[in-house]
Order: C-alpha cells, then sequence, then structure tokens
C-alpha cells in the first residue's frame, strides 16, 4: 500500500544514573569515592533509504524510542552510552514538528542524515562529587530524562516533470508510453489512486516523470483523493498539463479547473512552466483543436498516447524546458528545533496550601544530583540554591523560617 503521510512518536533515550560507590579492598580503608558516570542516551536520527518510495514501514509503528544509557557502576565504571535508533525514509521526505507545523529536516539528498531529538545526558558518579572539604560524597546524579515528540512525515516526491490533469485525462497512459512504467491503466472516470513515478529518455539526457494523481475540481479543499496528493507535484520543475481534448464537454473548462486546484493549493505553482499536452487527438475534432488553440495561451502540443503520436515532440519541448531551468534543490525552510530550557531557568510560586514550589530546568538539573535524605547531599542542594541565586528570590517571595519548600514529590521546612 502505498502511505505518503505518516504521524509518529519519537523519543530519544534517557541518560543513565550516575552511580554512588565507594573503593573497598582488604587493607585499603577510605578507599574513597569510586562510582562511575551513566551513558548518555542514544539519538533518534533520521536517514534517507534511496529504495523505498512510500511511508509504509511506518503504517503501523506509532512509537519509536531509541536505548537509554546504561547505569554507571563502581570502580570508576562508566555506563555505555545508549544505541542511536536510526529511521530510514525515502528520499523527499520532509519531517515536521506535529504540533506547530514547523519543518524540522528535508531528506532531499541520498546522504542526508539529520538528528531530530538527542538522548539525555548521563548522570555523574559521586566520584565527581569529591572535593578537598566533601572527601566522601554520599550521592551521585540521575540521568537526564527526555520528552517523547510526535512528528509528521510527508512524502513529496521528487521528480523533474509533474503530469497534471483530469481523472482520465490519459496521465497514466502518457507515462507508460514515455518511460515504461506500468501503472493501472483503464478507461474509467475515477483518479488513479498512488502517484507514479518513471524515468523517459531522450538521447543522451534524461529526466523523470511523475503522474499525479486526484486533480478534480475542489481538490484543493479536500475533494476525492485531491488534497492527499497535491503535494507531490511542489518539487517538480516544470508541469505538462494533460487535456483530453476528444470529450464532448469544455475542454478550456476542464484546463482551467486544473490550474484553479493547483494555485488554489500552492500560488507558487504559478511561477512553475507548463506545457499542455492536447491528448487524444486522434479521436477529436480539428475544430475543437482549434478554438482550444485560440482561447488558450501557452505552449501547446498535440499528442495522442495511445496512437504514439506527437510524442518525440513533446518529449523534446520538455527537455528544452528542462535545459532553461535550475536544478532541484531541497525546500527553503527556518529549521524547526525542539528547544532546550534555559539550564539556569528557575520559577517561585505558592501552593494551595502555602507551600513554596520550586521548578524549571535549574531545579530538575538539581533535583537529579542529589539524595535529599543524606545530609551531605542536602547541603550541597542548598550551596547550589544559594549560589544559583535561588535562595535569594524565595527570601524575596516571603519565605520564612517554617514555611514549607516543595520539589518535584519532595516536601522539606525551610530554615533561615
Amino acid at each position: 500500500m502505498f502511505i505518503d503521510r505518516a504521524k509518529i512518536y519519537i523519543k530519544a533515550g534517557d541518560g543513565g544514573d550516575g552511580c554512588t560507590s565507594f573503593y573497598t579492598e582488604k587493607y585499603v580503608p577510605n578507599g574513597g569515592p569510586d562510582g562511575g558516570d551513566g551513558g548518555n542516551g542514544g539519538n533518534i536520527v533520521f536517514t534517507v533509504n534511496p529504495n523505498a518510495a512510500s511511508l509504509s514501514e511506518f503504517r503501523f509503528g506509532k512509537h519509536y524510542r531509541a536505548e537509554n544509557g546504561a547505569n554507571g557502576s563502581g570502580k570508576n565504571r562508566h555506563g555505555k552510552n545508549g544505541a542511536d535508533l536510526v529511521l530510514k525514509v525515502p528520499r523527499g521526505t520532509v519531517v515536521r514538528d506535529e504540533k506547530s507545523g514547523g519543518i524540522i529536516a528535508d531528506m532531499f539528498y541520498e546522504n542526508d542524515s539529520v538528528v531530530v531529538l538527542k538522548g539525555g545526558t548521563g548522570g555523574k558518579g559521586n566520584a565527581r562529587f569529591k572535593s578537598s572539604r566533601r572527601q566522601a560524597p554520599g550521592f551521585s546524579q540521575k540521568g537526564e530524562p527526555t520528552r517523547e515528540q510526535s512528528i509528521v512525515l510527508e512524502l513529496k516526491t521528487i521528480a523533474d516533470v509533474g503530469l497534471a490533469g483530469l481523472p482520465n485525462a490519459g496521465k497514466s497512459t502518457l507515462l507508460s508510453v514515455l518511460t515504461g512504467a506500468n501503472p493501472k491503466i483503464a478507461n474509467y472516470p475515477f483518479t488513479t489512486l498512488t502517484p507514479n513515478l518513471g524515468v523517459c529518455y531522450d538521447g543522451d539526457y534524461s529526466f523523470t516523470i511523475a503522474d499525479i494523481p486526484g486533480l478534480i475540481e475542489g481538490a484543493a479543499d479536500g475533494a476525492g483523493l485531491g488534497h492527499k496528493f497535491l503535494r507531490h507535484i511542489d518539487r517538480t520543475r516544470t508541469i505538462v498539463h494533460v487535456v483530453d481534448i476528444s470529450t464532448d464537454g469544455d475542454a478550456v473548462k476542464d484546463y482551467e479547473t486544473v490550474n484553479a486546484e493547483l494555485f488554489k493549493y500552492n500560488p507558487e505553482l504559478k511561477s512553475v512552466p507548463q506545457l499542455i499536452a492536447l491528448n487524444k487527438i486522434d479521436c477529436a475534432d480539428k475544430q475543437k483543436i482549434a478554438d482550444f488553440r485560440a482561447r488558450v495561451d501557452g505552449e501547446i502540443y498535440e499528442i495522442s498516447g495511445i496512437a504514439h503520436k506527437g510524442l518525440k515532440g513533446l518529449t523534446r519541448a520538455i527537455t528544452a524546458k528542462l535545459a532553461e531551468l535550475p536544478p532541484q534543490g531541497p525546500l527553503e525552510f527556518e529549521p524547526f528545533v525542539y528547544e532546550e530550557a534555559d539550564p539556569n531557568s528557575y520559577a517561585i510560586t505558592r501552593s494551595d496550601d502555602g507551600a513554596f514550589v520550586l521548578s524549571g530546568a535549574l531545579i530538575d538539573k538539581l533535583a537529579r544530583s542529589v539524595v535529599l535524605e543524606d545530609r551531605d547531599s542536602f547541603m550541597y542542594f542548598q550551596r547550589r540554591l544559594d549560589l544559583s541565586g535561588v535562595t535569594k528570590a524565595m527570601k524575596k517571595a516571603g519565605i520564612k523560617s517554617g514555611d514549607i519548600v516543595r520539589i518535584l514529590d519532595t516536601e522539606f521546612t525551610y530554615e533561615d
């Protein structure tokens, strides 16, 4: 099944906890702290799989988590870093943050590799907290936790030429005869269900063609499958607008309908060059062809996909047009980056029961570094609050001896 859009959840690995340990060996008293650091968590990395043409791999898998870092251990042994989780996507996949819609990465080139989420930093072992004044720290630091994020993957087909037109205009037939692709072809008044891609050769020159399905009136507003597949025309360098000139209806109106949907979906497509292919001329009235030429400005080529008429002229025109245009490139965008909280930020609030509640990145970091039940650890914690200006800020907020201070799930009584 062709899947070109998927919503998934990703989470980098948590950092491993540091170890609280003391060196012990026979006949060696007071060996000192030897707790090792925890390992860093694994990253979430996106790379390109040049052999993939669909996001079907992500149809059922919704949650992707990198490996956590291992905890540290005694004898100064550091925990192993968590393995990165590498997610392979088709070339042309755009990675977006689901909440903001911001573009994180455009996987345009075959060698693209992007770290989307960084793993948590491993906690420090108690050996790291040894100092001249604190010879035997009985605490270590917990690993940094990470947050799960929801992202959207969108596949935008990378092709030089996009075939646009109403259903049954003959786009699939034209693609098959120009490139040798094998799309499902039949005489039905509804649309092809998936984009198809092929390579056309004109002498020593070659270019890729994509059949863009779903273009009916109202497609840009979600009618039919148009809203789902219109994104595949975003990257094309030129558009071949296929018009069925053999119908009893108004071919000019058909042409205008398709253009209206294209430009409503993306006004920038007005700047993409168009070649008009009047298809099925072997079944068309000559007067109708003349009338179309009189009413529509543009490069018009009379062809028949079924009868293989006029195809060389159209192919040469496409080659000449592409030679005038710059090569394809990735989208231009300001990369969305998940913000990392200011490590020195904190907030002091009052709860309904009157307790002073400390929160923020600084408080989280300190809370990971201490064991409040341990005297040495708690004294270290208080000194860090003093040095960081938190104690001064609490006094300014009106705290006094005997008040309750709450940090995460821990409470203690403030003493001035």
